[in-house]
């Protein structure tokens, strides 16, 4: 196996024992992306199954107080309620292909952990699903879907019982059963291949806004933004931007009440090279090079570091990162729900306050695409507990 490697970041920092099941992925990976059959079932199941296309809404009420046109890239009407569902679909094929007999995978928001319970119902594969403890109890309803879909839910209490402590039990779970179990990874993190292998399976978010655009405003778009924390909808929605450099592209990461605070978070801005889960990337560290605890108001965005690609795209300004508070995301959810009658999640809502941070920067009538990576039912407890404690 030849680590891929995004500039400085990327690569493959794994145990022995994960050596082989990983170049095992590689070769499957190889194989999917040249198998007609394999594309036809995938394709298959995105539209029949999970409902793609998704739209490109024209948000109409916000632009006309912005003086911009915005888009937005409709994740949360997908099957499941957001992207999460597009790499499950294509990972549980994966699974079944290389003839795994169960499935594990770490959950933060708990929608990536929803999706893959979806996918195990669908395909007869046993899930497991790991989750920091503090995330179960505010993302109790997700707990609560996954279950109803079959799946068992271990809460993890070590470390700050988020997402990152979620991982390390889901890999010590498939470093002691790699030979039966598939891990599907949840976002463009970890050891090569699942960067990549997350990314080829949420490059649809790009293919279909690029086309979307194209046919509603006759131009590409003068930006597209999105959430950023490990990175899967960011990087899909991305992907097909990339090569034009009059694209802008924005990733909105949680800098929860503040850059200025205690509180850690934004790891683009903040965050140092290092290794961890498996990659080189950037993390936020202490000076002894300890991983931090974080903060987000959204479990979803509640992870210390960022995939590979994303630390590339910003060390080659190829992209710009910005942090977004909590107090601006839950100020755009309550815009998006009042203005445009739409419930978008917390993480998503990062993405739509950078946008109108960032809109006035832009010429009149400018076109900016907002990917709206889930749906928002999940947060209201959060949302009105933020509310009343304000």
């Amino acid at each position: 196996m030849q680590p891929k490697y995004y500039g400085d970041f990327g690569g493959s920092f794994v145990p022995e024992s994960l050596v082989q099941p990983l170049t095992e992925i590689e070769q499957a990976f190889a194989d999917i992306k040249a198998c007609a059959d394999f594309q036809a079932e995938y394709e298959n199941l995105l539209t029949q199954y999970a409902g793609r296309a998704t739209p490109l809404t024209f948000a109409k009420n916000l632009s006309r107080i912005l003086g911009r046109k915005i888009f937005l890239k409709r994740e949360d009407l997908l099957h499941g309620g957001a992207h999460k569902t597009n790499n499950t679909i294509g990972q549980g094929l994966l699974a079944k292909r290389m003839g795994k007999k169960r499935i594990i995978a770490e959950t933060g928001a708990g929608q990536h952990g929803v999706a893959t319970a979806m996918i195990g119902a669908l395909l007869g594969l046993p899930v497991e699903i790991y989750m920091g403890r503090v995330d179960v109890e505010r993302q109790a309803s997700n707990v609560k879907r996954m279950q109803l879909f079959g799946a068992k839910v271990h809460g993890v209490d070590s470390g700050s019982a988020t997402l990152k402590d979620a991982i390390n039990e889901a890999m010590r779970d498939w470093i002691a059963n790699v030979e039966d179990t598939f891990y599907v990874f949840g976002s463009t993190v970890g050891p090569h291949p699942f960067p990549a292998l997350v990314r080829y399976f949420q490059e649809i978010i790009g293919k279909e806004a690029r086309e979307q655009i194209l046919q509603q405003a006759n131009v590409l778009p003068d930006a597209v933004f999105a959430c950023v924390n490990g990175g899967s909808n960011a990087i899909g929605i991305f992907s097909r931007f990339i090569d034009d450099e009059k694209v802008q592209l924005f990733g909105a990461e949680a800098a929860g009440q503040g850059l200025s605070t205690d509180y850690h978070a934004a790891t683009l801005e903040k965050g140092e090279q290092g290794v961890f889960h498996g990659m080189r990337s950037l993390f936020l560290q202490s000076a002894s090079g300890q991983i931090e605890e974080t903060h987000s108001i959204c479990a979803g965005l509640d992870y210390p570091g960022v995939g590979p690609e994303h630390a590339y795209l910003q060390a080659s300004k190829r992209a710009t990162y910005l942090g977004v508070t909590d107090q601006e995301a839950v100020n755009a959810y309550r815009l998006l729900a009042e203005r445009e009658g739409i419930l978008a999640a917390l993480e998503s809502c990062h993405a739509v306050a950078l946008a109108l941070r960032e809109a006035e920067k832009f010429p009149a009538q400018a076109n900016l695409v907002v990917n709206l990576s889930g749906r928002g039912d999940k947060d209201l407890q959060n949302y009105f507990s933020h509310v009343e404690n304000c």
